[in-house]
């Protein structure tokens, strides 16, 4: 099963540079939003990923071009422009970009990433979320009840918009949730190739606002609680936060071994 990721928005707001960098790629103890994510699904098996750029594409582009350099030690002959590589680290991962725009909504990132997933079921995750989410647990729950799509869900971190969510986990539409029992799109999921042709049907303005609200319209979604640690990186403030947790040894999205 790939993992398609969407990593095409706009600059990100969490580096102080001018020349601005796509979100995915503010580092978290050094490494990018991306790589943390990565890391995670490979951990549950899953190491097949589809980047879907826009925003300054080329620089994710350039960061896996290069990725074995990144992780290991060089040595540059200046001379000849030779590069001797040492104690060479890479990842097993297969990693297809795909430049979907700079200006594309999300359906239709998704859409454009399809050609590479074909008729199989997919992941979907955000390139600007940390979580220590079960995907295992999330992909058996969504094969036992048989539905086009399973959206994980988490508690509000404080500024998200709350999902109205029965208890028996059925998504119930745009009606207010109780604030006890609220929560919130968790930005992962997994989708059947059913799922993508009511993504085909909005790719067009006006667009469904998020990607559960377009396939609810359509049919019923299955949604998974998640119960644990889940952070959408929105500000300076975020990512601070989540730095501290790395550099303590206490980062919550770890779940894989060094």
């Amino acid at each position: 099963m790939k993992v398609i990721i969407l990593a095409g928005g706009l600059p990100s707001t969490l580096i102080e540079e001018d020349e601005k960098m796509p979100k995915p790629m503010a580092e978290i103890g050094g490494r990018p939003l991306l790589w943390h994510i990565m890391k995670q699904y490979a951990h549950y098996g899953y190491n097949d990923f589809i980047i879907c750029t826009g925003y300054k594409g080329e620089v994710i582009k350039e960061y896996f071009m290069n990725f074995y350099i990144y992780q290991s030690d060089i040595t540059v002959d200046l001379q000849t422009n030779e590069v001797k590589v040492h104690r060479k680290q890479t990842e097993d991962w297969n990693v297809s970009i795909v430049d979907t725009g700079k200006d594309s909504s999300i359906m239709q990132r998704l859409c454009m990433a399809r050609e590479y997933i074909g008729q199989e079921t997919a992941l979907v995750t955000y390139g600007d979320c940390l979580s220590n989410l079960n995907v295992e647990k999330m992909v058996m729950q969504h094969q036992n009840a048989k539905e086009i799509a399973t959206f994980a869900v988490a508690h509000p971190t404080g500024r998200n918009e709350i999902l109205p969510i029965g208890v028996d986990g059925t998504y119930a539409g745009t009606a207010k949730a109780a604030r006890k029992d609220a929560w919130v799109d968790a930005c992962s999921m997994v989708l059947e190739p059913a799922a993508f042709e009511y993504l085909e049907e909005n790719r067009k303005p006006p667009f469904s606002s998020t990607i559960i609200e377009c396939v609810a319209q359509e049919e019923a979604v299955q949604t998974y609680f998640h119960e644990g640690f889940w952070s959408p990186v929105e500000t300076v403030r975020d990512k601070t936060w989540l730095e501290s947790l790395w550099a303590a040894g206490k980062a919550p999205w770890k779940v894989w071994e060094d």
